[in-house]
């Protein structure tokens, strides 16, 4: 019986409690001249409002000074705090003033002197300076609070309007109304804009987001690839120990039973390695491309041999490149493929954002023979040739990357003073790992 009264009293409590926490208005802009005019206006309006207020009440409604005072300032100054709560300073200026509408009730009636010495001929029960400062806050609220608290703040507005006016309709003059039909526009322009910013927030969250997700599965789908074309690679030499681990016991004479035993057990784990690599395989394919026999998977993965016909395939799709290849040595198989796939997608990114450009392409062993230098270098491209991509995924330098990280090496990419673009490996020959360092 007793929590019955308290429902009312807890919906009341909501609908007056602040939305959110005291960020600034506009504090979501990323202009500073955005930011910083809600403060600006606050301080103009108090500046304005405080002594026009305080002189009003003593002058026009004949109310003592200290008391006009005390008034002023408990309606005006709210609106600089109103920044960060708009709604706490819209209840502590209307308190005020529907405060003063009850107290001056109390100045007497002259009906037969005119204005400004007569003090109803004056507006009631919201004073001139009163509508602006109301009409403010209530702006600020809409900005703010919730749709349900936007009601409750205009429906309180006209409500105690209506009651001052049954009281006293000889006082007012009817000028509450305006408060209250140009209150709830500015309360209707003010949600409105609040939620178009809640909306324009949420798309860049949602934006953000998904840039990140692409990022993510741009990373793990060049993974799954290096994976695959890698399988080529370490299936060849497992198939090798496989092979040379059987036909130990054929081709070395004399061999002991604990030799022979040894080489069998090397050849069943390298066949049993061989499985689940396939396996492993298996999973990583595509479904397009997992049950296509003959397809470009199955194909044997290329080589720094092969760099001639990626340049010849661009220079017959329009751009200008000039190869420097000079003699290779034995290159790891990791390495090679890195070399070829570095040089694949960079030329494919001329083709794509700088069609036309001049391009030089040089791989190139270190003297010492301990890296493999893979260079890729376009000018800016012609003003009258547009690109034929405006943008990209990304999946290009992420595959750079992880393929230049998979042997140990180093990638530098960027843009050049000039123009045009530049790519530049270092992939190490050694596949051997250096022990850490301490």
């Amino acid at each position: 019986m007793s929590s019955k009264p308290m429902i009312p009293l807890a919906r009341l409590r909501d609908l007056f409690t602040p939305a959110g926490p005291p960020t600034p208005l506009f504090g979501h802009s990323p202009r500073r001249f955005v930011r910083r005019l809600p403060y600006a206006v606050a301080i103009v309006a108090v500046a304005i409002l405080l002594p026009v207020t305080a002189m009003f009440l003593g002058e026009g409604y004949h109310l003592n000074a200290d008391l006009a005072l005390v008034f002023a300032l408990f309606q005006v100054l709210p609106l600089l705090f109103a920044v960060r709560r708009p709604l706490a300073a819209w209840a502590v200026a209307f308190t005020a003033h529907t405060v003063c509408a009850a107290v001056l009730l109390s100045v007497p009636l002259h009906p037969a002197h005119p204005w400004p010495s007569n003090p109803t001929s004056q507006p009631w029960p919201w004073t001139p300076m009163a509508i602006i400062g109301m009409l403010l806050l209530l702006f600020a609220v809409g900005l703010r609070e919730r749709n349900r608290t936007l009601i409750a703040v205009w429906t309180l507005t006209g409500a105690v309007s209506l009651v001052f006016q049954r009281v006293a309709p000889e006082r007012s003059n009817g000028s509450w109304v305006a408060l209250f039909v140009i209150g709830g526009v500015l309360l209707v322009i003010g949600g409105l804009l609040r939620a178009r910013a809640a909306t324009q927030r949420a798309l860049a969250e949602q934006e953000t987001i998904s840039e990140a997700e692409r990022a993510r599965r741009t990373l793990l789908e060049e993974r799954a690839r290096i994976a695959r074309e890698l399988h080529d690679v370490v299936a060849h030499h497992m198939s090798v120990i496989t092979v040379q681990a059987d036909s130990a016991p054929y081709r070395v004479e004399g061999l002991p039973d604990a030799a022979r035993e040894e080489f069998a057990s090397i050849a069943a784990t390298a066949r049993e390695s061989l499985t689940e690599m396939r396996r492993l395989l298996g999973v990583l394919r595509n479904e397009d491309t997992a049950g296509a026999p003959g397809g470009s998977e199955r194909a044997p993965q290329p080589g720094a041999e092969r760099i001639p016909q990626l340049v010849e395939a661009t220079v017959r799709a329009g751009v200008p490149v000039e190869l420097s290849l000079s003699e290779l040595p034995a290159l790891p198989q990791t390495v090679d493929l890195s070399a070829y796939r570095i040089v694949q997608e960079a030329l494919a990114n001329v083709v794509r954002h700088a069609p036309g450009a001049a391009t030089r392409v040089s791989v190139a062993a270190d003297p010492d023979g301990t890296g493999l230098t893979v260079l890729v270098v376009n000018a800016a491209p012609e003003e009258d040739t547009p690109p034929l991509e405006t943008g990209g995924t990304g999946h290009g330098l992420v595959g750079m990357r992880e393929r230049v990280r998979l042997v140990g090496g180093t990638l530098d990419t960027g843009p050049l003073p000039e123009g045009g673009f530049r790519v530049a490996a270092r992939l190490p020959l050694s596949t051997e790992e250096e022990p850490p360092t301490v």
